[in-house]
């Protein structure tokens, strides 16, 4: 009589999974730094155009280069036009404000064609929540609320900086925090004795929502002193195709309604920069959570395929072959599902 062998378990062909903290965009509004609890109606921060007569600065090509030819280009103005935002000349302080949602069934893909794969990826990242739950992971993301790391550039060099949240159920505050953003350190994932029980039952409360235990929505409100009409700096907009499709504009930021703004991708990524379980980590300090550990700015992917720590050889490892990753790596791949993207088997 035939027998049926066992069926080799192998990676879904489509894979997906939502994010589960998902941010909107930022709003940028201006206003006085004493006035940041009172209930003033802070200014919309908006864009203008600004012409500038600069210079050549860029590196050239010199080799085989007529000199005369060389001289007049350097010679020659660099003319262009940017959007520009700023405070206002009678505000000192920016005032950054968006929400977050926090969502539940974390590894329970939105998208599987293979009941199997999916049942067994279920499984192994249940018995994860039950041995370690989020709390470390949410702590992480606690951490990054509080130091304001997602106000990008606009944290380096203010005076002070305040961060308001707020978790929010039916559209009232049910529990709030502040926090002395400046107090805690980008770099080191650890909170400050000063603010520790602050970031604690935040994190709480985010590892509640990620557990889908309840749901969670934040509203979070940064207030940083800049000084009276200094520079802010929304997101900028990626024009796509070459040099022509940029019309006359050399820079071009990003606004919501005529108010500046930071992409809701920028916040996610600056939330999500929890990352220290690379090699390399304790001089690089803390990157994105991403499958390949890509930092686009210093052009370098820090999880190549090649030394096995990427997302794909963790995840294969734990869910085809039964080798489960050390607790470090477990949490980067239960972050990378919680930051959600499309990982099926590519054909």
């Amino acid at each position: 009589m035939a027998t049926n062998a066992p069926q080799t378990l192998e990676t879904a062909s489509v894979l997906a999974f939502e994010r589960k903290l998902d941010p909107s965009d930022a709003l940028l509004f201006a206003g006085d730094w004493n006035a940041r609890d009172a209930s003033q109606n802070w200014e919309a921060i908006t864009l203008r155009e600004k012409a500038v007569r600069g210079t050549i600065s860029n590196r050239l090509r010199t080799r085989d280069q007529d000199p005369a030819r060389l001289d007049a280009a350097i010679e020659n103005p660099n003319l262009q036009t940017v959007d520009i935002a700023t405070l206002p000349a009678d505000a000192d302080t920016l005032k950054v404000r968006f929400t977050l949602r926090v969502h539940g069934n974390v590894g329970k893909p939105c998208t599987c064609n293979d009941a199997a794969y999916g049942a067994k990826l279920a499984k192994n990242i249940e018995k994860y929540v039950q041995t370690n739950g989020f709390s470390e992971l949410a702590r992480r993301y606690a951490l990054n609320l509080a130091n304001g790391r997602f106000l990008w550039r606009n944290r380096i060099g203010a005076e002070q900086v305040e961060i308001h949240i707020a978790q929010l159920q039916d559209g009232k505050p049910a529990a709030s925090w502040i926090f002395n953003a400046l107090e805690i350190s980008l770099r080191d994932m650890s909170a400050p004795a000063t603010q520790s029980k602050n970031i604690s039952e935040m994190a709480k409360t985010i590892a509640s929502g990620l557990s889908g235990d309840s749901q969670v929505l934040f509203q979070i409100t940064a207030f940083v002193r800049m000084g009276a009409g200094q520079e802010v700096f929304p997101s900028q907009e990626l024009i796509l195709g070459d040099g022509k499709n940029r019309g006359s504009k050399s820079k071009t930021l990003y606004d919501v309604n005529g108010t500046a703004a930071l992409h809701s991708q920028k916040i996610g990524n600056a939330i999500r920069t929890i990352d220290t379980w690379y090699t390399g980590a304790e001089e690089n300090g803390p990157i994105a959570v991403e499958p390949y550990g890509s930092v686009t700015t210093q052009g370098k992917a820090w999880r190549q395929p090649i030394l096995g720590m990427d997302f794909y050889n963790l995840l294969d490892n734990w869910i085809l072959r039964n080798n489960v990753p050390n607790l470090e790596q477990q949490h980067f791949v239960v972050a990378t599902l919680i930051r959600g993207g499309v990982f099926g088997e590519a054909n």
